[in-house]
């Protein structure tokens, strides 16, 4: 297997990458996000999920101010390059409204 090469990565004019969270073991999607280089050398590192805010253009570490972390078990990447996969521990909830997942509304 080939050597994995942050460069080779695709980042939108932004700098940035839409990286999708998920459950190690269940599968159950709980949000998605943006990373730019920088987050995500910062997400290997720390272990925990780093993102960059676009709202007010900063770092942040899931669970920072709540406590929800998520520990990160594996990190993938597609085959078109332009987007992430991070499969975590969650510990408590992942939404900021108190719901385990971001994606807890249905189109009927």
């Amino acid at each position: 297997m080939k050597k994995f090469n942050l460069e080779e990565l695709k980042f939108d004019k932004k700098g940035l990458i839409p990286t999708i969270i998920q459950d190690y073991k269940t599968g159950e999607v709980f949000m998605l996000a943006y990373m730019n280089k920088e987050s995500l050398k910062r997400t290997i590192k720390l272990g925990k999920t780093c993102f960059w805010s676009r709202s007010r253009k900063e770092y942040w570490i899931k669970g920072e101010t709540s406590g929800n972390f998520q520990f990160v078990k594996s990190i993938f990447y597609d085959c078109d390059l332009d987007a992430l996969l991070v499969k975590v521990r969650q510990v408590g909830v992942a939404c900021h409204t108190g719901n385990r997942s971001c994606f807890y509304r249905r189109i009927k």
